[in-house]
């Protein structure tokens, strides 16, 4: 796995020039930009000691979950790519800052689940408070889940 790089602008709305936010400017995306879903370790400094990361996905009860402090983490990514059986990508999509505590990020995630390569529409939630990630949503699509083969 790679280091997810998120864009470094996001813009939305109807009419795009009157609405756009330049999450590159955003303090809190570039702490979430050193996170490594394949190292979680290494992004230590940027991470609370009791971080979160919430999982929900009942139809993966083998990963659904919270998950405790950066070995949690490791342990819930490690899971992933047990289930997944290493085919497990993460795209992003969008980021956007929400105040000074919260940023929302889309992300296209594929794998290979029981030798059915799918893809998956994500928003993951992060809290981040005093520069440091404390707690994360992770919530898939449950019933938009799409077949890529």
């Amino acid at each position: 796995m790679r280091a997810v790089r998120l864009p470094l602008a996001f813009s939305c709305c109807e009419d795009r020039a009157s609405f756009i936010v330049q999450a590159n400017d955003h303090p809190n995306v570039a702490i979430i930009q050193r996170f490594n879903p394949a190292d979680p370790a290494a992004a230590e400094e940027v991470m609370s000691p009791n971080i979160v990361w919430h999982y929900y996905n009942p139809r993966l009860p083998d990963v659904h979950g919270d998950y405790v402090g950066i070995d949690g983490i490791r342990k819930f990514f490690e899971k992933i790519v047990r289930q997944s059986t290493g085919t497990f990508k993460v795209e992003p999509v969008s980021i956007t800052p929400v105040g000074n505590e919260l940023v929302v990020v889309q992300t296209r995630n594929t794998m290979t689940l029981q030798d059915q390569s799918i893809a998956v529409d994500v928003v993951v939630v992060w809290r981040i408070v005093d520069g440091l990630i404390t707690e994360v949503w992770d919530i898939p699509s449950l019933h938009t889940m799409a077949s890529t083969d």
